[in-house]
Parts: C-alpha cells; structure tokens; sequence
C-alpha cells in the first residue's frame, strides 16, 4: 500500500510540471478541460482564440497544446501553422480538437503539422492519454 502511495505522488510531481494549454472559443470545453486537468494535477492555461493563445504561449511555454479548428479570427489550422512554423514552438506537440469526425479534417490538420486529432465531446481517459502519450 505504501509503495503504491509513493508510485502515485511520482506520477502527480510529473504530471504537475506539465503546462497545458486549452484553445477553444466555447467557456464550456475551456472549463470543462482546464477542471478535469487541474484536478489530474495539470497546470492548465487557458485562451479563447488564436490570437489570445499566441500571446499565451509565448509567455507560459505550454509543453502540450489542444486546439479546436473552428475559431473565430485565427482558426485551429492557422493557429496550428503558425506554432509549427515559430523555431522555438515546432516540437510543442498540438492536438487538434473538432466535433467533426472527418478524413478531410484529419488530413489537413496533419498537413499544418498537428500531432493528433481528437474528436468532441472527448473524455477524461482520451484527455490524459493524449498527453502521456506525447509529453512523457
């Protein structure tokens, strides 16, 4: 019992120095993300577009970044370009968020350099698989 209280803080330390950030223009998947994550032991950051989150990510260096496509301003795709496109941000892993469950959507997302597509409503498990799979 013991052993596997100190195995489960390990894992809570790791978990707690990843930075996330959430990119979505609906408060509800921001908040709803951001709970859940928090809750994991996540530090989560938040931004309603992808101007807001351009700043954001130059600022708190997120180590995992989930984008929805369909934004007003800058969409998921531009926004996905331009992180892939900065030196400094190419290797940040970015998943792609949509209610879509398309090909097309899933092409195009791999073509801007995306490292994931994951489709909404999403659920903790996929959530916290996302980013041991691609931060761990």
């Amino acid at each position: 019992m013991e052993e596997e209280s100190l195995r489960m803080s390990d894992s809570n330390e790791n978990e707690a120095s990843v930075k996330v950030l959430i990119i979505d223009d609906s408060k509800t998947i921001r908040r709803s993300a951001e709970n859940l994550l928090t809750k994991e032991g996540y530090d989560v950051v938040t931004a309603s577009d992808g101007f807001d989150a351009l700043a954001k990510i130059a600022n708190t260096r997120p180590e995992i970044i989930f984008v929805d496509i369909i934004m007003p301003r800058l969409d998921g795709y531009q926004t996905c370009a331009l992180i892939k496109n900065n030196s400094e941000f190419k290797t940040t892993p970015v998943v792609m968020l949509s209610s879509k469950d398309g090909l097309f959507d899933k092409a195009k997302g791999r073509i801007v350099g995306s490292d994931q597509y994951i489709t909404k409503p999403f659920g903790r498990d996929e959530l916290l698989d996302t980013i041991r799979t691609l931060v761990h």
